[in-house]
């Protein structure tokens, strides 16, 4: 599973760069277009999170997903077909769909195949993913210095036959147990076969909607950044992407040491108080970038950058456990596609946040950093009668880890 994360993402990278502009210079759409195609496409994509988990309830595993990577590959094969705007925006509202469905399963899968090991493999796994990312940009950057349009078209070919090639490998992966499927296919079932929802468990859904706002760190590295460093009058513009490198070095540098601070359910809890002092000491540098000449404004961005990385990599190991331990063993899949929903909701409102943010200035960027800071606390006091002593799930199989 972590050569698929490999190789989902160097084709991601290849695609996410560059997508803007293909609808832009291949199919000619305006920007008002391009803004409604994206929108839609990832309005489409939220419902794919709930969806694949409660399918993965009931399916096995491994056959959705082989499933899910032949949606987004023919999704991505279908946009090389046709200019014609609704067949444009269906094409990218299915390929959202399959996309966070797939996230989500292939985080189900981590926790089954991995059991109380799940942390560190999803660092793991996370860490590869952003390695992928980093050569599928590469990628791309090479392509474009071409300048045209065959360019474009080869970089969402490739992007398409990463999906297919991810497909091919998840059929040689084998099936992990799943506590859920066990039961449901009992002969019999016994009064613990009720499906338990997670529509109904109001600690969870607070938790999710919590998490929803901890996810923000994403938002500020893909827009609040860029936009703060380029309507600076003292940050160098050039400054935005080294940032993005260092936040990506970092991850691949740090994220697995880090994942063992957070290996049970207590110690993930416990690492919401460090989280929340990454959140506000990160604002308060954005903040303060705004206060000095050109030396003062890097230093003080590259300090933020660090900080929200700091931040995202401690979030993403305290996600991974409690997503999984505020979870019945019965309806986990269910219970991680409503998770599911944190991500594909800050999507939405992440670049609404931090452009507010940049709009109130300083002052917009300490309310922001606090505002998380406080969420952190808030999610710290609520999981704390949730949590249970067994950091086990399901237990570990032996698979392929192709």
């Amino acid at each position: 599973m972590l050569t698929i994360a490999l190789v989902d993402r160097i084709g991601s990278g290849l695609w996410a760069s560059v997508s803007v502009l293909y609808f832009t210079y291949v199919s000619g759409l305006s920007v008002g277009q391009v803004g409604t195609l994206v929108a839609v496409a990832g309005a489409v994509g939220i419902a794919g999170a709930p969806i694949g988990g409660r399918l993965a309830d009931r399916f096995p595993l491994t056959r959705l997903l082989v499933a899910l990577q032949l949606v987004r590959a023919l999704a991505s094969f279908a946009l090389l077909t046709t200019d014609h705007y609704a067949l444009l925006v269906v094409y990218c509202a299915l390929g959202g769909f399959g996309d966070r469905a797939a996230n989500i399963l292939t985080k189900l899968y981590a926790t089954r195949v991995a059991g109380p090991d799940r942390v560190r493999y999803q660092a793991l796994q996370r860490t590869v993913a952003n390695a992928g990312w980093a050569l599928g940009g590469l990628g791309a950057a090479a392509a474009l210095a071409l300048d045209s349009t065959a360019a474009y078209r080869w970089l969402l070919a490739g992007d398409a036959l990463s999906f297919a090639v991810c497909a091919l490998l998840t059929l040689r992966c084998g099936e992990p147990r799943s506590a859920t499927r066990t039961v449901s296919t009992s002969k019999d079932p016994g009064p613990t076969t009720t499906p338990t929802s997670p529509w109904r468990d109001r600690t969870y859904l607070a938790y999710v909607a919590t998490d929803t706002v901890l996810f923000l760190d994403d938002a500020v590295f893909k827009v609040g950044l860029p936009l703060w460093i380029a309507h600076s009058s003292t940050a160098p513009h050039g400054l935005a992407p080294l940032l993005m490198v260092l936040n990506n070095v970092m991850v691949v540098a740090l994220q697995v040491p880090l994942a063992r601070f957070g290996a049970t359910t207590a110690a993930a809890r416990a690492l919401l108080l460090p989280l929340s002092a990454a959140f506000a000491l990160a604002g308060t540098a954005m903040a303060a970038s705004a206060t000095g000449g050109t030396a003062a404004a890097t230093l003080w961005l590259t300090a933020a950058a660090i900080l929200f990385t700091l931040a995202e990599m401690l979030h993403a190991t305290i996600s991974w456990e409690l997503s999984v331990a505020l979870a019945p063993d019965t309806a986990q899949g269910a219970y991680l596609g409503v998770h599911g929903l944190a991500q594909s909701v800050q999507r939405s409102i992440g670049p609404l946040a931090v452009t507010a943010a940049i709009a109130t200035g300083p002052l917009g960027w300490l309310t922001f950093g606090t505002a998380i800071a406080l969420t952190c606390a808030i999610q710290h006091r609520l999981v704390r009668s949730k949590i249970t002593p067994s950091p086990l799930s399901v237990p570990p199989v032996t698979v392929s880890e192709h």
